[in-house]
């Protein structure tokens, strides 16, 4: 007889890095009302991971400088054990999600856990986060700073570069 898999809480933890400030001032900034700047990290495994420019990184959850998440959205459970989502991880971390490709607009923290978060539960991030970088783009604002926010490196800090063997427990 077969004993069933174990099943392992998703969470994706939700920050604001604007602080605040996205709502206040987007309405005149960007001429429409953004909550939040939205940085997002997955805990599976009793681990946090993220992207950044510095690739795929991992720490205690709510360690980062970020401190404790602004929200935190509940994506379900899964099968896939630790030893699986580590290597899923570092073939990631080999292609898609390497350091050099992070694109603040493009290819940042929630294209990562958005991808994550499908293969581990099958379920998308909510789209409020991933749509909001073409909404700030297709605001004059937005194209305006473009530039200049592409050529800035964005990397919570307080995490540990992810590898292979400090992501074991």
């Amino acid at each position: 007889m077969e004993e069933p898999l174990a099943l392992h809480p998703v969470k994706l933890y939700v920050y604001d890095l604007s602080k605040g400030m996205a709502r206040r001032l987007s309405p005149v900034m960007l001429g429409k009302q953004l909550d939040g700047i939205w940085h997002t990290s997955i805990i599976v495994h009793k681990d946090e991971f993220y992207y950044g420019a510095s690739g795929i990184s991992s720490c205690a959850p709510g360690e980062t400088l970020l401190g404790p998440p602004d929200f935190i959205v509940d994506l379900g459970n899964t099968e896939v054990t630790e030893e699986i989502f580590l290597e899923y991880l570092s073939s990631l971390e080999e292609s898609m999600f390497r350091g050099e490709s992070y694109n603040l607009f493009e290819h940042n923290c929630n294209t990562f856990t958005n991808e994550v978060a499908q293969f581990l539960t099958g379920r998308k991030i909510p789209s409020y986060i991933t749509d909001l970088p073409s909404e700030v783009l297709a605001t004059p604002f937005g194209q305006a700073l473009q530039h200049f926010l592409d050529t800035n490196q964005i990397q919570p800090p307080g995490g540990n570069t992810f590898s292979r063997n400090n992501g074991q427990s």
